[in-house]
C-alpha cells in the first residue's frame, strides 16, 4: 500500500482495515466512517452481545434476537433519527430478509462470536495510531445507536489532529448522507496532494 493510500472502512469492515494496517504500515491516511476503537464506546445494546461472548451456549438465542430481529435491523439503519421518513424501508427489510434465509442465523452468530477478537485488539489499534499519527478522517452518523456518542471525538485522544465530522445519519450514514460523505472524503484525499 503506497504512502498516499486511503483506507476507507465501514462497520463491520473497520477491523479488516486495521488488520491491513498492521501488515502495511506505510499507509499514511485513513478514513473511518462510524467505526470505533474503544471497548467503552460500545453502546448499551452490546450488553447482550458481551454476554454472548462470555457464554455462547447460554446467550445465543438472546443474541439472535438482539442482532437479527426486524426491530434491531431497522435500528441499525435509522438509529435515533427523528426523521424516519428520510430512510428507505427497503434498506432494513431487504437486510432482514437476507438475515433470515436458511443457515444465516448460524453464520451471523459465528461471525459475531468471532468479533470478540476484534475488541481484544482495540488497544493494539490505538497504540498504532498513537505511534504513527496518521492523517485520519472520522465520519460519524449523529443518530448512531450502536456506539456511544462520545466515540467520534475519542479518536482525538490518540490522533489529536484527526478530522472528525458528524453527519446527519445513523450507523449506515451513507443511507442519508452519501453526498456529504463523498465531499468529505474527496476533500480529505485532495488536501493530501
Amino acid at each position: 500500500m503506497a504512502a498516499s493510500s486511503l483506507v476507507s472502512c465501514f462497520p463491520p469492515l473497520l477491523p479488516c482495515g486495521w488488520s491491513c494496517l498492521r501488515v502495511r504500515t506505510g499507509c499514511q491516511q485513513n478514513a473511518f466512517p462510524s467505526g470505533f476503537l474503544c471497548p467503552r464506546g460500545l453502546g448499551a445494546n452490546w450488553k447482550t452481545r458481551r454476554a454472548f461472548w462470555a457464554d455462547r451456549a447460554a446467550n445465543e438465542s438472546a443474541l439472535r434476537v438482539n442482532l437479527l430481529s426486524l426491530a434491531t435491523t431497522r435500528t441499525r439503519h435509522v438509529g435515533d433519527d427523528p426523521n424516519v421518513e428520510r430512510h428507505d424501508p427497503d434498506l432494513w427489510t431487504d437486510e432482514f430478509y437476507f438475515l433470515n434465509q436458511p443457515g444465516q442465523a448460524e453464520i451471523q452468530s459465528d461471525l459475531f462470536y468471532d468479533y470478540r477478537t476484534n475488541v481484544e485488539d482495540y488497544p493494539k489499534w490505538q497504540a498504532w495510531m498513537r505511534e504513527k499519527q496518521p492523517r485520519l478522517l472520522v465520519i460519524w452518523g449523529k443518530y448512531e445507536a450502536s456506539f456511544d456518542p462520545s466515540e467520534p471525538e475519542a479518536y482525538r485522544r490518540d490522533v489529536p489532529k484527526a478530522e472528525v465530522h458528524i453527519v446527519d445519519g445513523g450507523h449506515f450514514a451513507l443511507d442519508t448522507a452519501a453526498d456529504e460523505i463523498a465531499a468529505l472524503v474527496r476533500g480529505f484525499v485532495g488536501s493530501s496532494r
